[in-house]
């Protein structure tokens, strides 16, 4: 056997080697980067920011419900009074939901990820939703 086999081997060995290290290394970067904005409490994930809903007066005799992805936050008649509703994010992405349960009518909306101020409105029979950051969250 000559030198040169035992060194190409070597090489071959040494790339392999720092391949390797490289593929670990991105592997536990990405599980870094992946896991670093979550908080766990007893187990659980824990997302900062809320949502404050504002339902407006013009809702005055309709039949809503109002939900958070799967979650029913309210299903009432409305009173001649507006309404604000105040919940922490539960999950990474969120979509808010305003049921007409008369005409079962659904308006969907996309929630910002860091929390904010919506108010819903309703006006010519249609239901009106606007997202505004929240004061005092990043």
């Amino acid at each position: 056997m000559s030198n040169k086999s035992i060194n190409s081997n070597k090489q071959f060995m040494i790339g392999n080697g720092i391949l390797a290290f490289g593929v670990f290394f991105i592997v536990c970067l990405f599980l870094y980067l992946g896991f670093r904005g979550q908080k766990k409490e007893n187990g659980q994930t824990v997302y900062e920011g809320i949502y404050t809903i504002e339902i407006a007066d013009n809702f005055a005799g309709d039949s809503i419900s109002v939900y958070i992805n799967d979650s029913l936050l309210l299903n009432r008649t409305m009173d001649n009074a507006g309404l604000k509703l105040q919940v922490n994010r539960f999950a990474e992405e969120n979509a808010l939901m305003i049921v007409d349960n008369k005409t079962d009518e659904i308006t969907p909306f996309n929630l910002s990820p860091k929390g904010s101020l919506i108010s819903v409105e309703k006006r010519n029979g249609r239901v009106f939703i606007q997202e505004t950051e929240a004061k005092g969250q990043q």
